[in-house]
């Protein structure tokens, strides 16, 4: 039998050792399950994906933004250079959302409705993640977007 280890964070559940993990594999269910294979890889991103678009009105944000400014990229018909740009900064923060979600998400699962100081620093430095890229990637669609759209304007 297993002993108690310390609890890390005061206020959570004292964790048992791991116990030696069995000769035989076997097939685990729910969140558990490992994908066998590529496309059970792919499926459970799509999951990530949908989940985010569907419960993350700022992930709908900055995939809708993320579009907007690609389209005007082609329409201004920037470099390929410069659409590489632009595709890079919304999928950094298209990323770092997913992450802020996720991040959110275990948090949660780790201390339920209660509150802890620690908890608030990792939703917060979280969320200034996505903050810093989604500023970081407007000046830079400024930066590239806003010369030849003044120029395809007469201005």
């Amino acid at each position: 039998m297993t002993s108690p280890l310390p609890s890390p964070l005061p206020g959570t559940p004292p964790t048992l050792e791991a116990a030696p993990a069995p000769r035989r594999r076997s097939r685990r269910l729910g969140a558990w399950t490992v994908a066998g294979d590529l496309p059970s890889s792919f499926r459970y991103a799509a999951k990530g994906l949908i989940y985010s678009f569907g419960s993350q009105r700022n992930f709908r944000i900055h995939v809708i933004t993320g579009a907007v400014v690609f389209g005007l990229g082609l329409w201004l018909q920037l470099s390929l250079e410069r659409l590489a740009v632009l595709v890079l900064t919304v999928a950094a923060v298209l990323v770092l959302e997913l992450l802020n979600t996720a991040t959110e998400a275990v948090v949660d699962l780790a201390i339920g409705r209660q509150y802890h100081p620690l908890a608030r620093i990792a939703k917060d430095c979280a969320a200034a993640a996505v903050l810093v890229a989604a500023l970081s990637s407007m000046v830079i669609a400024l930066l590239l977007l806003l010369p030849p759209l003044l120029t395809r304007l007469g201005l």
